[in-house]
């Protein structure tokens, strides 16, 4: 009776905040031009709060690598925190937490991202740092040694010494045979290690470019002083050649499941893990999928805990979710199988929850509840100086439109039903692509 009362009362307060926030969210603001060498600046001015987010989004990602040089990417990541010509090594996070700010960093198959959040009177500071490791970057000895161990320590941590850590490489090494999306964004050890600083530099002046990134500012500070920062900072570099493209030719889809299993001495639990070609940033039925996966696994009411780990008590864990690409996706479902219970159980019970979607559908109950958390969702992020400079990012780089962000809210609503099951089908009419068993194993 207590999880029915905490339930109820948790979605009636999703629905009267989303209902409140949507009363009173207005459209964001935005400018945006070309500075002469290339470099594509997003201003969203915004002084709700004292501070200021600024996002680097360089177009390059694990899928613009050589296969036989692979985390290079990632491992810029990592780099771009070393020295320039004017910041010590070491000193990058020092300077922004110094200022009261954080700072963070990640790769995808499809980018490169750098972003920090100050007190709005050093935002000057974050661009100018920004500023130095676009083009005055040291790739030295020192630098690329000391990231090497890091990079390596990831990956072990990670990948090679985590339980059923290899899973999504694997997955991706398969699901993505033949495209530049066939190998993880952690890349390989040994490419790595065997890589010079030739290579590196080489790496760094053909993507590391102004006319490669996008610029964004979001916050509470003056657009003038922005423009004229901007300007001064970024504006003496030269444009550069573009970078070259992967060619994203559609591979013709196996359809046969790859199945494995694999021994895991990190295991205490057997687990399944299966996959399906999913659906691209891209394609129209992207609100849908993200829907879907709402629906499957967001919570103990959704989908797959209630019928594979609350109901039927076959798993300790089930959960689904899609990775979403510009150039395609992978739909992923997990379930790690309860003690006593078999991976053929779990997965036959995963099957089952999915093909019911496939050939019923969902309910009106279920498709307003998930509406509802994306609603939530967009609009706590739109309440956020960080996420509406990724959000903003994202909609020029994928897009070509950066007032997109106005339109996600109407996007997720014009979501129905027979959308929901027409996704389901095209996800999930065909068996599994990949399915990989992960046994316990003594060590």
């Amino acid at each position: 009776m207590k999880k029915l009362l905490y339930g109820m009362a948790t979605a009636l307060l999703i629905t009267q905040t989303t209902l409140t926030s949507m009363a009173q969210i207005k459209p964001l603001s935005f400018v945006e031009y070309d500075l002469p060498n290339g470099l594509h600046v997003i201003l969203h001015e915004d002084h709700r709060a004292p501070v200021v987010a600024t996002v680097v989004h360089y177009k390059v990602g694990s899928r613009d690598e050589d296969p036989s040089r692979t985390g290079f990417a990632h491992f810029f990541e990592h780099l771009m925190f070393e020295s320039t010509d004017k910041i010590e090594r070491g000193t990058i996070d020092k300077l922004i937490n110094g200022a009261g700010g954080q700072l963070n960093a990640y790769t995808s198959n499809d980018e490169t991202v750098y972003h920090f959040v100050v007190p709005s009177n050093q935002f000057r500071l974050a661009l100018w740092i920004e500023a130095q490791r676009m083009r005055k970057l040291h790739v030295n000895e020192i630098g690329v040694e000391t990231q090497r161990g890091v990079v390596k320590e990831e990956r072990s941590n990670r990948y090679d010494n985590a339980a059923y850590g290899g899973w999504i490489e694997k997955t991706q090494e398969i699901l993505a045979k033949g495209t530049p999306y066939a190998w993880a964004p952690i890349g390989s050890a040994q490419h790595i290690d065997s890589a010079s600083i030739s290579e590196f530099v080489a790496f760094y002046n053909k993507y590391y470019q102004p006319n490669n990134a996008i610029l964004v500012v979001s916050g509470d500070f003056d657009e003038k002083l922005a423009r004229e920062t901007i300007d001064a900072y970024f504006g003496g570099y030269a444009e550069a050649p573009a970078p070259p493209r992967p060619d994203f030719k559609q591979q013709p889809q196996d359809p046969e499941t790859y199945r494995e299993t694999i021994n895991d001495v990190k295991a205490r639990l057997p687990g399944v893990f299966m996959a399906w070609y999913g659906i691209g940033k891209k394609d129209p039925d992207a609100y849908a999928a993200d829907l879907l996966g709402t629906i499957l696994s967001d919570g103990e009411s959704s989908r797959l805990y209630k019928n594979v780990v609350d109901s039927q008590q076959l798993a300790v864990q089930a959960t689904f979710f899609n990775r979403s690409l510009e150039y395609g996706g992978m739909s992923m479902a997990v379930a790690i199988a309860g003690p006593g219970k078999s991976t053929e159980q779990a997965e036959a019970a995963v099957l089952q929850t999915l093909q019911k979607i496939v050939d019923e559908g969902v309910s009106d109950a279920e498709l307003e509840k998930a509406k509802v958390i994306a609603e939530v969702r967009v609009i706590g992020a739109q309440s956020d100086m960080h996420s509406i400079a990724l959000t903003l990012a994202d909609g020029y780089r994928y897009f070509h439109n950066t007032g997109m962000i106005n339109d996600e809210l109407a996007n997720y609503k014009k979501v129905t039903k027979a959308d929901i099951q027409r996704v389901a089908k095209r996800i999930f009419g065909r068996t599994p692509r990949v399915v990989l068993t992960y046994v316990p194993a003594k060590g």
